[in-house]
């Protein structure tokens, strides 16, 4: 249920940033947190990023792939997930569900193809379907190639869980 909740979460996100960079083929001038932060519907993801202690990650070289949960993609997860996942004692378990968002290098839409495999900074696998819509570990892509000056985001309609937290 989490993992379906988070995976919401970052489609939602993913395709606010994808309406804030729409129309943009060139290289993007903001890393994928500013890109975040600008589209405005993925404050949930970005308080997760800088409790988590990821924000210099992200803003880093990269390239990195983030599928990117929404405002109402988190919202959707049981009640009390959120705030339990933003607690200081809770970092490590925060910071493997968002690692699992995150695959690197810069996967495009074009890259993907069925029932391919790839790993995430967590070190699990996601699972990439692309019949009947792309989908990432079953969460659906909402929107994808948001270009960011560091990598691309892709907007998914639900989180995402690892295998050790499922």
């Amino acid at each position: 249920m989490i993992r379906r909740t988070f995976l919401s979460l970052t489609g939602a996100a993913l395709m606010t940033a994808t309406a804030a960079c729409a129309g943009s083929h060139e290289m993007a001038s903001k890393d994928i947190v500013d890109t975040a932060v600008e589209a405005g519907s993925f404050t949930t993801l970005v308080a997760a990023v800088q409790a988590a202690g990821l924000v210099d990650t992200l803003k880093g070289d990269g390239p990195f792939t983030v599928f990117a949960p929404t405002d109402d993609a988190f919202a959707a997860l049981p009640d009390g997930t959120v705030d339990m996942l933003l607690k200081p004692e809770n970092k490590d378990a925060l910071v493997a569900v968002l690692t699992y968002h995150v695959v690197p290098g810069a996967v495009m839409s074009t890259d993907l193809s069925n029932n391919m495999m790839a790993g995430t900074v967590e070190g699990s696998k996601v699972t990439i379907m692309t019949e009947g819509g792309v989908t990432v570990d079953g969460a659906n892509v909402t929107a994808a190639d948001i270009k960011a000056s560091n990598g691309v985001i892709h907007v998914i309609d639900a989180v995402i869980l690892p295998p050790s937290m499922k």
